[in-house]
């Protein structure tokens, strides 16, 4: 009878080791390749997405192409009729002058015929100056402004009206889209706070937004902190030299304190005569009203309180058009803004981080 073989304890445990082994393998396996697959579609959506984001710019520097096409072949237009004036003004002229030269030559022509003929040509030479001299009005810009690549497209702003008043918000808050950034900038050297990207953006913006105003428009330009700093005292053709100097000084204001919109809403009611359209640049909802508070963090709640008091004291029936540089931490900047584009029957415009 053959002899049964003994069952060994060792080599059970020795198996049991093996398949333990084999199936940590292969989970770890599905786990790298399920990591592999998610890591794939986050790429696959970001390149979605940046698709889509070039897409849109091309869409709208093609609008802007066209657009520049219109303006070139206007301008094309008006050269060609100034230059048809031109050649009949001198035909005009040689004509007169050979009459004066044929009445001069005559004995019989009399002293008065030349000075009339003679009359006649100066006005002819003073026109022809005058027209050599006008120049080429490119479009309804009265002052020049080219952002970086010529992106100066804009659509819903508007930029119309007899009184345009500028009210830029000059608190502490523009210096940075962050609150930790704006605590550490603020206590910084002046010189590093010229340079920031967010307050540059806002002159750049002032500039923009002067340089499209039509030539028929006056302008001012105040800019609110915890209180109201205007840059002139009466209402200035955008043409004007004066125009040029008060960008100049408000260049060199630079962002500090809270943000009294009370405060702005109330010094555009006061004007005389008053606005008739107002262009509001600001970052977020204000931090005080009339008064600063007496504690030092501000709620939510509190901030849209000073918001509801401060369009009390906007001027009726003006039109607010606002363009926001969003701060953190403020989400309801945006809607009431937006609500108060609506209720003014003004607009609402957020830019990217290169306009203009």
């Amino acid at each position: 009878m053959a002899r049964r073989r003994q069952l060994s304890p060792f080599n059970l445990s020795f198996l049991d080791i093996m398949f333990c082994g084999f199936g940590a393998v292969v989970l770890l396996v599905l786990l790298i390749n399920a990591q592999s697959v998610r890591s794939r579609n986050r790429l696959h959506e970001d390149l979605r997405a940046e698709v889509q984001r070039l897409t849109r710019e091309v869409t709208a520097g093609t609008e802007y192409l066209d657009s520049l096409k219109a303006g070139l072949a206007k301008g094309v237009t008006q050269m060609t009729a100034i230059t048809k004036q031109m050649q009949d003004i001198r035909i005009e002229k040689e004509r007169l002058g050979r009459d004066l030269a044929a009445v001069a030559g005559k004995d019989r022509a009399t002293q008065q015929q030349v000075n009339r003929l003679a009359a006649a040509l100066k006005r002819e030479e003073a026109k022809e100056k005058n027209l050599a001299a006008a120049p080429i009005v490119h479009g309804r810009k009265a002052r020049r402004f080219e952002g970086e690549g010529h992106r100066q497209y804009l659509t819903g702003l508007k930029l119309g009206g007899r009184r345009v008043l500028i009210l830029v918000d000059g608190s502490a808050s523009m210096l940075d889209t962050s609150v930790v950034n704006v605590i550490r900038l603020r206590n910084m050297d002046r010189s590093v706070q010229r340079r920031v990207r967010k307050w540059r953006q806002a002159r750049k913006t002032v500039r923009w937004l002067v340089a499209n105003l039509p030539p028929s428009s006056t302008v001012q330009l105040m800019v609110f902190n915890a209180d109201v700093h205007p840059f002139s005292h009466k209402w200035l053709p955008v043409g004007d030299s004066a125009v040029s100097t008060m960008l100049a000084k408000f260049s060199k204001t630079l962002p500090s304190g809270g943000t009294s919109l009370e405060k702005g809403f109330a010094a555009a009611t006061a004007l005389s005569p008053r606005p008739d359209n107002i262009i509001l640049l600001t970052d977020g909802l204000p931090t005080q009203g009339e008064k600063k508070p007496g504690q030092r963090l501000i709620s939510g709640k509190q901030r849209i309180k000073f918001f509801q008091r401060a369009i009390k004291k906007l001027p009726a029936g003006v039109p607010v058009n606002t363009i926001l540089f969003p701060m953190e931490g403020d989400p309801r900047a945006a809607v009431l803004y937006w609500r108060l584009a609506i209720d003014t029957r003004g607009s609402f415009f957020t830019p990217t981080t290169d306009w203009p």
